[in-house]
């Protein structure tokens, strides 16, 4: 009998210890739903952040940057590159792109991410009271950042500029020789001709690309800054390059640099009458961007006339924001009328503008 009590007891502690580890198993449900908690927390307190390519390369971009992130607690990741690289990039990651943003210069690069599908079109109150309609994409796909003006600079102790108010002035024979110029590969030289295609119409244009080419002083080669440089040195008279150069130039570290550019008037072209052509650098809002909120708020912040003055002061550009003044330096070379026309047209017209200078030889 008390073997058979023991055998009994025996079994009844082997249920009981297979019913305790039946339920340590099940415990395992409420530690799933722990970690699943655990998670949840940690998305919530996953750090802010915004993914940004861009082709600028200037301190007071990443100080802006950094600015941006004390206000918001968002941190700006930025990949840089050259234009066209990081749109082939974008085009190339397509949906796995970890890009936000794309800020590029020129609207006719803007212009050529947003055919090619990479951009999303933005809805902001902000961005449309910061830049006015002719800055930005009718679509609002892009959005003007800051603004240039393709001058024309002459050699001081060689040019009268009473002798030059146009940019058709540069295809009068009387200057055959004189004119430095960058390539037609160049976005800047494509977006002046496609400016002047939608003004003037497309065989205007082209005459005056043939013009030019007939007066160039030499191949085209070189940057805007090497434009300055050989203009100062007597390879030529008369060059055509953006302004913010200039405004580096003067101020650069280098005193060659210096030297050369204080050799140097500047005239905006046709002031009398359809204006001087501008183009902008600006920014997009990527197809695919995993953090929208957080990037249309840097887009807004960088619109802001806080940051638009810092673009002004420290790179020589003309803010977008049509409340925020010019720098000194910029003031110093006077107002000047603008082309008015949307920059959108000089992505639009791209590609006749290239077709022309192949047309004409512009190398």
């Amino acid at each position: 009998m008390t073997n058979k009590l023991s055998r009994i007891l025996l079994s009844l502690l082997l249920v009981l210890s297979l019913a305790l580890l039946a339920a340590c198993s099940g415990g395992g449900a409420p530690a799933a739903n722990e970690g699943d908690q655990g998670e949840s927390a940690t998305g919530a307190d996953e750090e802010q952040m915004v993914n940004l390519y861009t082709d600028r390369h200037y301190d007071t971009d990443q100080e802006l940057y950094d600015l941006f992130t004390q206000e918001t607690g968002i941190k700006v990741n930025v990949v840089k590159g050259k234009s066209d690289e990081l749109i082939e990039r974008l085009a190339r990651e397509g949906e796995d792109t970890q890009a936000d943003l794309l800020i590029t210069a020129d609207a006719g690069r803007l212009h050529r991410a947003k055919v090619q599908g990479l951009l999303q079109p933005v809805s902001s109150e902000v961005l449309f009271n910061n830049i006015p309609a002719n800055l930005r994409d009718p679509e609002n796909y892009w959005f003007g950042l800051t603004v240039r003006a393709r001058v024309i600079v002459y050699a001081k102790d060689r040019v009268d500029p009473s002798e030059i108010s146009t940019y058709e002035d540069l295809t009068d024979p009387k200057w055959k020789g004189k004119i430095l110029v960058r390539s037609s590969s160049n976005i800047y030289n494509q977006s002046l001709l496609a400016s002047l295609i939608a003004i003037h119409g497309e065989e205007k244009g082209r005459e005056w690309a043939r013009g030019v080419v007939e007066n160039m002083a030499r191949d085209p080669e070189g940057n805007d800054r090497a434009q300055a440089t050989a203009v100062a040195a007597g390879v030529g008279d008369l060059a055509i390059m953006n302004t913010y150069y200039i405004g580096k130039m003067l101020n650069s570290a280098n005193p060659e640099e210096v030297k050369a550019a204080e050799a140097l008037g500047i005239i905006f072209p046709d002031q009398e009458g359809t204006g001087t052509h501008i183009n902008v650098s600006g920014i997009g809002l990527t197809k695919y961007a995993k953090n929208k909120e957080n990037a249309i708020k840097l887009m807004e912040f960088l619109s802001s006339v806080k940051a638009q003055q810092q673009f002004a002061e420290a790179n020589f550009e003309y803010p977008a924001n049509p409340a925020v003044e010019p720098s000194e330096l910029l003031k110093s070379w006077g107002d000047f009328k603008r082309q008015d026309i949307s920059l959108s047209l000089l992505g639009e017209l791209n590609s006749k503008a290239v077709q022309i200078f192949n047309e004409v030889g512009w190398k």
